[in-house]
């Protein structure tokens, strides 16, 4: 029971359709609350201990059955969405605004987010063709990588040139 509300994210990974998409909603709030009690670092370290608790968790729920990746798990999402919005807590904090005063660039991590992970192009596919569960939560954490670096590339282009 327990492993089942960690691993969907406490129901999201239920809703239909498309359980990844309200996985990666959900996590908007929960990072918001970890930006304000830890800043960008709890955000950081939420994020890799959320990684490995997903891989233990998704090893053990999967070991019994075919589908080594439900739908339903999305804390991979919540990893890999973490991850994509880290350059705006750390813009945020390095200007001292709250993050939601930068939500063009939380649209844009949530949208590179999930374009990366259904796309899965070159390294979010190769770890997602690892048919494990360290594959189900690594093709989420270089989705999020991916949407970080474009979503920081995109920023940094609209102050530069647009501004």
């Amino acid at each position: 029971m327990m492993r089942g509300l960690f691993l969907s994210f406490f129901g999201a990974g239920w809703l239909r359709p498309a359980p990844g998409t309200w996985g990666s909603l959900a996590a908007l709030p929960a990072a918001y609350l970890a930006y304000l009690a830890g800043g960008p670092i709890l955000l950081t370290l939420g994020a890799a201990a959320l990684y490995f608790a997903g891989i233990a968790a998704t090893r053990a729920e999967t070991a019994t059955g075919d589908d080594h990746d439900p739908s339903w798990i999305v804390i991979d999402e919540v990893v890999g969405q973490w991850i994509a919005l880290l350059p705006v807590a750390i813009g945020a904090s390095h200007v001292g605004l709250s993050p939601l005063r930068l939500w063009p660039g939380i649209v844009a991590a949530f949208l590179l987010f999930r374009l990366f992970d259904i796309w899965k192009p070159w390294l979010v596919g190769r770890a997602d063709r690892r048919g494990d569960a360290v594959g189900v939560m690594l093709d989420d954490v270089w989705a999020g990588i991916f949407a970080a670096v474009t979503g920081a590339a995109l920023a940094a282009f609209s102050h530069l040139v647009l501004m």
